[in-house]
């Protein structure tokens, strides 16, 4: 196993240990973004929205696996979301996320 096989092995492993723990998938790209494409089942709140709707989420009582396009927007989300105590982990780009579902 080589050093990227470990990296993104753990992110998948990570990814796999949310989704059996009920986590759902947010995603926080743009409207146009989603349009063009997205997970099925996942909500969708873009980044520059998500601080009106942390309490919506934390209603939720769930952990979420963020994506957007390329990951860091999703990184800034889960961020975010972990400083306002909501359980959040970056899952990356939405097309390799849904690849590792």
């Amino acid at each position: 196993m080589g050093f990227l096989d470990f990296i993104f092995g753990a992110k998948k492993r990570q990814v796999d240990f949310y989704m059996k723990n009920g986590a759902e998938i947010l995603d926080v790209r743009t409207q146009r973004e989603w349009d063009n494409g997205h997970i099925e089942g996942s909500r969708h709140i873009p980044l520059d929205n998500l601080k009106n709707h942390v309490d919506e989420l934390k209603a939720l009582n769930k952990p979420l696996v963020v994506c957007c396009e390329s990951g860091v927007r999703s990184a800034k989300a889960a961020k975010f979301l972990n400083l306002n105590n909501i359980d959040a982990i970056n899952g990356g780009g939405w097309v390799s996320l849904k690849s590792k579902l």
